[in-house]
């Protein structure tokens, strides 16, 4: 942290950057593009052995618990690191425990126990001080802390003014002077701490408390203050991190690779399982005599399977290993396009069941999206009542719609048209409604032209026939998608390439060919 004439302007400043990392590279072919089953034998063969361009194979391993440890430790790093370069909003707070929790009863009870000691020691006659030592040198150290490689003049003077064999000296002729000691550090904290903390050291300059109770909120104030540490220094190694990202955290993710082989276990089953998905789509269309199909190629196979994580059930399989920084993303992704699918199921049956009395009114369909958007809000928990919620959407929409029929002097709908719309709309929570199954299906249709295209940019505002009460939900949710899928391809590519070539060659050795032209890695991250 800068001293008082360089310190940062808020303790939250950031580079003003994105806040998700796009790709810089243009992505792959289309799924039926022919050459991506004339190249895919021919690039799957190449060797890709370097360090940071192809995870490394090793045989399994019995791992001891320290081992163990420190693959917990470098996951957490990478997820760290990730948050850091995806979010630029990332900051770190301090820890709110929930109130009257048992957690927060026996921290609080801990804290209190060792402020009473202090306060009985210092109260005695004469005075203990072996307490208040401690702390005295426990802020020194924070202090230090906080100082800049170059402030050698601040810090020999907090080392001679908080000298600890001097004031124990002091203390054992009942000599400290505790008041003038944290009248000192007060004064020191002003001018190290951020901005956003004058008006905290003020209030402690300000203070007619005892001396327990001061010291209590000088270390309150110096947890801000090292939170506002940490939050600066992620703040100046963003743009770092950010120039060196994908080696970066490809780095990582090799260092856990080789100390934890199986890894991988959990992306191996992902990308096998989109592998057999398309071998059972072509059965399928040659059982029902459609002709031939060519075997599926390792791009067909990565769109598949990033496709599958767009719906992917946490509650059946757990998330891929190479997905696991972004989880917390994907799933918000994954709630809001079941709730923006709900309300453009609903918004379909009603419009083709009323028909033309209320076609074109936009200010009625934007009244009943929004109405229904807010009371399916949260139909991802496990506690929320899909069909209850339905049904009062059910009644809303009539209500809504006999007021905007009388209005125009149209009838009013029938008590039989009311339970049929109610109905109908209280349907789509089978599985096999037809509403449902056709909205489902085009929006994947709608996110693969987005994974297969090279620009999806461009295709972001093209949505399939019937999405368009939705589209500018999909076209957000779709840019925020594809920039996690082509930073993770960038990452990721050359573990997924390898992975890829030993299911498509699995049951037999690739034939020995001239040296080929295009590496096992730029088969999957390139165009």
């Amino acid at each position: 942290m800068p001293l008082n004439d360089e310190r940062p302007t808020s303790s939250s400043s950031s580079e003003d950057q994105n806040s998700d990392v796009e790709s810089s590279s243009e992505r792959c072919d289309s799924m039926t593009s022919t050459s991506d089953v004339d190249c895919s034998r021919e690039s799957f063969t190449s060797d890709c052995s370097s360090k940071h361009c192809s995870p490394s194979s090793s045989p399994p391993k019995t791992l001891t618990l320290e081992e163990v440890m420190e693959s917990v430790v470098d996951v957490s790093n990478l997820s760290l690191t990730h948050e850091i370069i995806v979010n630029r909003n990332f900051r770190l707070e301090p820890d709110t425990l929930p109130q009257n929790s048992l957690w927060k009863v026996v921290r609080d009870n801990l804290h209190k126990a060792f402020w009473d000691i202090l306060e009985s020691e210092l109260n005695d006659d004469p005075p203990e001080y072996g307490q208040a030592i401690r702390l005295l040198e426990e802020i020194r150290e924070i202090l230090l802390s906080f100082l800049n490689p170059g402030a050698n003049r601040m810090r020999t003077q907090i080392m001679e003014v908080l000298d600890m064999d001097v004031i124990r000296q002091q203390a054992d002729n009942d000599a400290v002077d505790i008041h003038g000691l944290s009248s000192y550090i007060i004064t020191t904290m002003g001018k190290i701490c951020a901005p956003v903390r004058d008006e905290d050291i003020k209030k402690l300059r300000e203070s007619t408390d005892n001396i327990v109770t001061l010291f209590r909120e000088i270390f309150h104030v110096l947890d801000l203050m090292k939170m506002d540490m940490a939050n600066f220094t992620i703040n100046n190694l963003r743009p770092v991190l950010q120039r060196q990202s994908v080696e970066c955290e490809r780095a990582n993710f090799q260092s856990i690779l080789e100390k934890t082989p199986n890894a991988l276990n959990h992306t191996t089953t992902w990308i096998k399982s989109a592998k057999e998905e398309l071998l059972s789509a072509i059965n399928t269309e040659q059982a029902q005599g459609k002709g031939e199909k060519p075997a599926p190629g390792p791009f067909q196979i990565l769109q598949t399977a990033f496709l599958q994580i767009l719906t992917w059930d946490y509650n059946k399989s757990p998330l891929p290993e190479t997905w696991i920084t972004d989880e917390i993303r994907l799933r918000e992704i994954q709630w809001k396009l079941q709730q923006c699918q709900a309300v453009n199921e609903v918004l379909l049956i009603v419009n083709s069941t009323v028909g033309g009395p209320i076609q074109g009114l936009t200010s009625l369909s934007d009244r009943l999206k929004r109405m229904t958007s807010v009371l399916l809000d949260g139909m991802h928990r496990p506690n929320f009542d899909l069909k209850e919620a339905l049904e009062s959407i059910s009644a809303q929409i009539c209500c809504e719609l006999n007021k905007s029929l009388t209005e125009r002097n149209y009838p009013a709908l029938s008590p039989a048209l009311q339970a049929t719309l109610t109905g109908q709309i209280c349907s789509i929570t089978q599985k096999d409604n037809p509403i449902r199954t056709l909205v489902e299906d085009r929006v994947r249709q709608y996110f693969m032209v987005l994974i297969c295209d090279l620009k999806p940019q461009a295709k972001l505002e093209q949505v399939p026939a019937g999405l368009t009460i939705i589209k500018p939900e999909l076209a957000v949710m779709g840019a925020k998608f594809i920039s996690l899928i082509n930073y993770n391809r960038l990452v990721y590519g050359p573990f997924y390439a390898d992975i890829i070539k030993k299911l498509m060659f699995s049951g037999s050795p690739p034939p020995a060919t001239n040296p080929p032209q295009v590496t096992a890695q730029d088969s999957v991250t390139s165009k």
